[in-house]
């Protein structure tokens, strides 16, 4: 990718790293062997196993209030002249009924195409292992399927996310993860003959110490019929470093 862009994603995620010995800011970077989103590849232009992404970002939380805003940055490659994703959110954590309740609202930014722009509303609820998460389209476009940048006819909004995600740990500083997703497109989207599909994600992560961490899954979605390889299952190995 060009210079420009390892510098966006690697000078976000490194950029309050100096500061981070607040105990309400936190920062991660990372390296994976493949960055998949709901299932498929964000490196869409070439069919390889392996298609390494730098990633990272940062989170701040407002004391005790429950409120927090945070910043996650990915090298890509599936939009024509664009090469990084940069996703703001902002939202409200607090517990009721025994259920971690997370509640908030996500944009992904695609600097260089703005074709890819999205923005959802999202709602999350997580009980023991188990954890519950929906998300729904509010801007007009959704990720290029449709919108006002692509065909004024036609409109993302409405597509919705369902998520439920199992962590637990099974061994000392082993956790073992199961995921499956559904992605629900808007009526506009399935208009155009875009199939609603599922997708998964079966791993672990080992904990290495000293913010390091380790794991590796396999991730992949059906309906590669519609989607072509990109929707293909494949093993994904990260390694993690949280300050």
């Amino acid at each position: 990718m060009s210079n420009r862009g390892w510098m966006v994603v690697a000078g976000a995620a490194f950029l309050a790293l100096p500061v981070v010995a607040s105990a309400q800011l936190t920062a991660n970077v990372s390296v994976t062997t493949n960055y998949k989103f709901r299932g498929q590849d964000q490196k869409s232009s070439s069919a390889k196993w392996v298609k390494p992404a730098l990633q990272g970002g940062v989170d701040y939380a407002f004391g005790d209030s429950g409120f927090y805003v945070g910043n996650w940055n990915s090298t890509v490659d599936w939009l024509d002249n664009n090469k990084v994703e940069m996703d703001f959110y902002g939202g409200y954590k607090f517990k009721a009924a025994d259920v971690d309740w997370d509640l908030g609202l996500l944009t992904y930014v695609y600097p260089g195409n703005t074709l890819g722009n999205t923005t959802e509303l999202y709602g999350s609820g997580t009980y023991g292992p188990v954890t519950v998460k929906y998300s729904h389209t509010v801007s007009k476009d959704y990720f290029g399927w449709a919108g006002t940048k692509y065909d004024s006819t036609y409109k993302g909004r409405n597509t919705g996310y369902l998520n439920v995600a199992f962590a637990q740990e099974v061994a000392p500083k082993t956790t073992l993860k199961l995921a499956v997703g559904y992605t629900r497109f808007s009526s506009d989207i399935k208009d155009l003959g875009v199939p609603n599909y599922l997708d998964y994600s079966v791993g672990g992560a080992y904990d290495l110490g000293d913010g390091f961490s380790l794991s590796a899954a396999w991730v992949g979605a059906n309906k590669t019929g519609a989607f072509g390889f990109v929707n293909k299952g494949r093993a994904i190995v990260s390694l993690t470093k949280a300050f």
